[in-house]
């Protein structure tokens, strides 16, 4: 277990990619902090399969756009569980709207859950890692828009970017702490985020096209990069992207 005795905060991990993450980080040995945005009957699944692999779960359950609010419920959490190690910023929406229709309620919530979250989390976790005097990983998902242009999610588009930035501000930034920190990129992804789209043949067929594999990636995919920089085998690798697209980024021909 590469991960044992670990502990490890996940956000918005009742579904997709995040409980993806959350599972696999267990099955390879880490205690878990589930973050959901309301402790309701998908968080209480999860942590019904963490504890079944034989791994102690705990809840800080609120919106991770609220940083006092997650600051106190991650402080329950520790307490119950000892500190933890691993950050997975997880939790993000969308918005899609032409960008002559965007609102400013559209714009300030994509913003907030994005990419303020993320950077009030990786504040609080790296003075856990302070206090606790313990070196940490932080990893943010973000996405292939943090490079790609995706007309008609400007806002998006732009939280994924500045998150971008901030992995690598904070890279330099924690380093002395011995805290890394890293994005992973995922292109498409077979999630319920992309429910219109799967169940679309019109609109996948193209897509399909401009992927080099040829498929759509499953939730594990992510899952297994973020088990990876999690533990020791990557503690010589930040400020990075790391992209799971099926290599669509470097082949995509906008039409």
């Amino acid at each position: 277990m590469t991960l044992h005795n670990r502990i490890a905060l996940v956000t918005g991990c009742t579904q997709g990619i995040g409980q993806a993450i959350a599972l696999k980080l267990a099955r390879e040995g880490a205690d878990i902090v589930i973050n959901a945005l309301r402790d309701d009957d998908r968080a209480e699944a999860t942590r019904e399969q963490i504890r079944a692999l034989g791994r102690r779960c705990a809840s800080a359950i609120g919106d991770v756009s609220q940083p006092a609010v997650i600051r106190s419920a991650l402080e329950r959490a520790v307490d119950e569980l000892g500190p933890v190690d691993i950050l997975v910023n997880n939790a993000g929406i969308e918005r899609r709207a032409a960008l002559l229709d965007v609102t400013e309620e559209d714009y300030d919530r994509v913003m907030a859950v994005n990419l303020k979250g993320p950077l009030f989390l990786c504040q609080t976790f790296a003075r856990l890692c302070r206090r606790a005097q313990r070196t940490g990983a932080i990893i943010n998902i973000s996405s292939v828009h943090e490079e790609l242009p995706f007309p008609n999610f400007t806002p998006y588009c732009t939280s994924k970017g500045g998150l971008k930035m901030l992995m690598r501000n904070l890279a330099i930034e924690l380093a002395p702490l011995g805290i890394t920190v890293n994005n992973i990129a995922p292109g498409a992804i077979e999630t319920p985020i992309n429910a219109r789209l799967l169940s679309n043949p019109r609109l996948m067929a193209p897509l399909l096209a401009r992927i080099p594999l040829n498929r759509l990636g499953e939730p594990g995919d992510v899952a297994g990069v973020a088990a990876f920089l999690a533990a020791d085998g990557a503690r010589y690798i930040t400020g990075t992207t790391i992209v799971v697209d099926g290599g669509l980024l470097w082949s995509y021909d906008e039409q």
